[in-house]
């Protein structure tokens, strides 16, 4: 006998692109030491981070008082209240914003903060109206797609792009079709910056516009800061942090090198904390409290601000050269492109012509034992076909230098049988 699921259930418990993700790297991450593995956005582990976490982990024990606190006791669904107050202080010393708690929402990693999001402002509203969220720029976060709990969620615009020299290219915002989009249909725009998948970090007055234009259409601007900044700050090109009471920001400790420990956090106007809270207290009771516990006392004084400057972005800026110079050799010869690498931990690889899916020539890498992510995972919301996102995929180099080398040229060396 076969139970039936729930519209619901069929949508969150089905197979998607999110979960294959997750799945290959946590069997490559446990299982599978052999995998190369290149996809999958898990942080690299950065000697001088991890051994400031491990210090951390020790002064906790060392204290069993908080120790057991921090294990044993439920911390309000909003959040540590000690770590609300810090975290307040330190954005509003890094940033000049004038935030409070009030402002403030802990979720249980960015992830989960994004579900709750995009179903609190977007779906079928008290006057029978369904809204969607507008993603102004695709491609855009394979995790989003399968958030919205109803049929057609998001719309996408595609994005200009502009050639560069070098066979580099980079994704600008087609202003004039995002205009066209924004009907009273649209709930709030959505963008990740830098935008995971291509590395594309959205320019100051790119996103200045699109908060004009939330604002002007009465609806939040949504921005996604997972790797951004003040923290984690792998970002290599000059931006400034944005927040104002209609944008949404997330933020998140996992690319600090705290993925295991699911720590999001909501960065809105008070009702929107507020309503963040009352979901986590629905979905979960809480927050974990690990996370919260290991950071605190390095918001205080703005010490993350300065590990973000200082070690994580030269860190991956350095690897990203790297991974650059490598690709631009093995791919000599080929007709292909790589997306100006601006921030965050990912190569977005364009293989013009290609003529497989990425979707298939990720299964031939797997048998490999290379694990990439394919581009058609990340041009949802579109509604049409277009064959760039078929072209497309994106790959890590958090990995070491060494897996990242050879992963490329095992790419390489595909694609030219192809």
């Amino acid at each position: 006998m076969q139970f039936r699921f729930s519209n619901f259930g069929k949508k969150l418990g089905g197979p998607c692109g999110i979960q294959e993700l997750m799945d290959d790297l946590g069997q490559a991450m446990t299982s599978d030491p052999a995998m190369r593995m290149l996809g999958g956005g898990n942080p690299a582990h950065i000697p001088e981070i991890a051994a400031v976490w491990r210090a951390r982990m020790r002064e906790l024990l060392e204290d069993g008082g908080a120790f057991d606190k921090m294990l044993g006791n439920y911390d309000p669904p909003r959040g540590n209240p000690a770590f609300l107050s810090a975290l307040a202080d330190c954005l509003n010393e890094a940033c000049g914003w004038n935030l409070t708690p009030a402002n403030l929402a802990v979720t249980p990693g960015g992830q989960a903060g994004w579900f709750m999001l995009f179903n609190l402002l977007a779906g079928q509203h008290a006057d029978g109206k369904r809204r969607k969220i507008l993603l102004p720029l695709v491609p855009e976060y394979i995790g989003y797609e399968n958030q919205g709990l109803e049929p057609g969620f998001f719309q996408a615009c595609r994005p200009i792009i502009e050639e560069l020299p070098g066979r580099v290219f980079k994704y600008r915002v087609d202003f004039p079709a995002v205009e066209a989009a924004l009907g009273d249909d649209i709930a709030a725009l959505c963008v990740s910056r830098p935008t995971n998948p291509s590395g594309n970090v959205l320019t100051d007055a790119e996103v200045a516009r699109l908060a004009e234009l939330a604002r002007a259409h009465g609806i939040p601007l949504l921005l996604d800061n997972a790797y951004g900044l003040p923290f984690p700050g792998a970002i290599f090109t000059e931006a400034t942090p944005v927040w104002d009471e209609n944008i949404v920001l997330t933020l998140s400790l996992s690319k600090l090198g705290l993925p295991g420990t699911r720590t999001g956090i909501v960065v809105a106007r008070p009702e929107i904390a507020s309503a963040v809270q009352a979901m986590t207290s629905v979905i979960g009771l809480a927050n974990t409290n690990t996370g919260q516990a290991l950071a605190l006392p390095l918001l205080r004084g703005g010490e993350i601000i300065r590990l973000s400057r200082e070690i994580v972005r030269p860190f991956y800026e350095e690897r990203s050269r790297r991974a650059q110079e490598w690709a631009h050799a093995a791919f000599a010869g080929l007709d292909y492109g790589i997306h100006r690498s601006e921030g965050a931990f990912f190569l977005w690889l364009r293989f013009a012509g290609l003529p497989i899916t990425t979707r298939e020539l990720y299964q031939r890498l797997k048998l490999r034992k290379v694990l990439v992510v394919p581009g058609e995972y990340f041009f949802f919301g579109l509604g049409e076909d277009w064959q760039h996102s078929r072209e497309c995929v994106r790959m890590t180099f958090s990995q070491s230098p060494e897996v990242v080398r050879e992963g490329i040229e095992i790419i390489a060396d595909e694609v030219r049988r192809l």
